[in-house]
């Protein structure tokens, strides 16, 4: 801090030298705190700061010299009061600590500073920023103003201070009733606060039993749901294995009936018993369905996994369902895998899904082609099957791997809608994805994704 003025001046000095000097000292300290403009509790308190450390050096040091200076922060510019005593005597070891604690929390700073090869009690305050700026000329006043001023009395000092401490008292007092009212506002404030966290509790419990009884009804009806799929797949497995041998029955009695050794039918009962094969067939086809649906729901179909080269498998779709491409104006290309085409699989079960893919394709589609290719992304295979059919409306997407669901429209075909519901259950069981992407007119494609390495 560097002092103001051009005169670089105290504003006022004075002797301590007896016990009396402590309450002048007091005084004039606040005398010159109010003359700099400190606020009145400012005031206050470093005048008792200044008397607890003038009775410290006049016990200590046998008295000190007492100077009063304005100076300037030069890192923030703010104004401060320091208060230098200079120690009659040496400070035993060049240190002081004030006896009292409070000392150094009345004053902004407290410390002892080297000056002229001797120790100075330096303490400060600073002065607020609204404060009246004071002018070389009005330094001047105020020293000539605090020169003639004459210190008080003993008696007059300690009637100031007790006028200070009763002011200072009503003050704690009203802090205090404050404070009480403050308190209870906050006690009631945490009886509310209380009273909604019970609440909330409460009901947070309620809530908590409720999602309890709730998890209990869903973990009841998943057991029943459970069961009842699986007496479904029991009554499907049974039911299919009764009706399979009467059915295969009537197709064999019907290939009796019309065998050329047998006796010859007329041209109507020939017909009728070709209706009688096409119906025994088709619910030859529907029980087989049921058998190999039900099979999939209970877990009991096992993959057989081996390495399997994917050219065979097309090869062998290519000669068996081109038979089936009875439409002049369809024509089923099947694309030779690229090499290496090895993928880690069931042959059987990944021939039928293709098998069925490819069959639905011939179904549906009234002219173009049906296309089956394979496709090798880093890790794993995408095997597609596409068509020109009509195509299949994006909302209807999921629904066709429903159970008994078939896409309405005119170019619906005899089927029983087990095919891609079956299907999308064996690739999944391979470790794979069965998908749809199809648009009104546009044709459908179905894509099988799978593992090189298998499940």
């Amino acid at each position: 801090m560097v002092v103001t003025g051009p005169a670089r001046a105290p504003l006022l000095t004075m002797a301590l030298r007896v016990e009396h000097d402590i309450f002048v000292v007091r005084q004039r300290g606040r005398e010159v705190a109010a003359a700099v403009g400190l606020e009145h509790q400012d005031q206050v308190r470093i005048a008792t700061a200044l008397s607890e450390v003038a009775r410290d050096l006049l016990h200590s040091a046998g008295g000190a010299e007492v100077a009063f200076v304005l100076v300037v922060d030069p890192t923030d510019g703010r104004r401060h009061l320091r208060v230098d005593l200079l120690p009659a005597r040496p400070l035993p070891g060049g240190r002081y600590e004030p006896r009292s604690g409070a000392v150094a929390r009345l004053v902004d700073k407290l410390s002892v500073v080297p000056r002229e090869g001797d120790t100075v009690v330096r303490m400060s305050r600073r002065v607020p920023a609204t404060a009246e700026v004071l002018t070389p000329e009005r330094l001047t006043e105020l020293r000539a103003e605090l020169d003639r001023n004459a210190p008080g009395s003993a008696l007059d000092e300690l009637a100031a201070q007790n006028a200070q401490l009763i002011a200072a008292l009503d003050e704690v007092r009203s802090q205090r009733d404050e404070l009480a009212v403050l308190n209870e506002e906050l006690a009631e404030t945490n009886r509310g606060v209380m009273a909604l966290y019970n609440q909330l509790t409460e009901e947070l419990e309620e809530t908590n039993r409720g999602v309890v009884a709730l998890y209990a009804e869903l973990d009841e009806k998943s057991a029943q749901l459970r069961a009842a799929s699986e007496s479904k797949s029991r009554f499907l497995a049974n039911v299919s294995h009764e009706l399979r041998a009467p059915v295969t029955a009537i197709m064999g009695l019907g290939r009796l009936l019309g065998d050329s050794a047998s006796d010859p039918l007329t041209a109507e009962q020939a017909r009728q018993v070709g209706l009688i094969r096409s119906s025994a067939g088709d619910l030859l086809t529907l029980v087989n369905e049921l058998l190999d649906l039900a099979k999939a729901e209970s877990g009991r179909i096992e993959p057989d996994w081996s390495e399997v080269d994917l050219r065979p498998v097309f090869g062998q779709l290519r000669g068996t369902l081109r038979a089936l491409a009875i439409r002049p104006d369809v024509e089923l290309v099947v694309e030779e895998p690229p090499v290496p085409s090895t993928l880690r699989t069931d042959e059987v079960l990944l021939a039928q899904v293709l098998r069925n893919l490819l069959h639905n394709g011939l179904k549906f589609t009234e002219r173009g082609e049906v296309r089956l290719r394979a496709q090798r992304q880093d890790d794993q295979w995408s095997l597609t099957v596409s068509d020109t059919g009509a195509g299949i409306p994006p909302e209807l997407h999921e629904r066709i791997f429903e159970e008994f669901y078939q896409v309405p429209g005119a170019t619906r075909v005899g089927g029983t809608g087990l095919g891609l519901p079956y299907a999308r259950r064996l690739v999944t069981l391979l470790g794979g994805t069965l998908v749809v992407s199809s648009e009104p007119g546009r044709g459908s494609t179905f894509t099988v994704t799978l593992p090189v390495g298998g499940a």
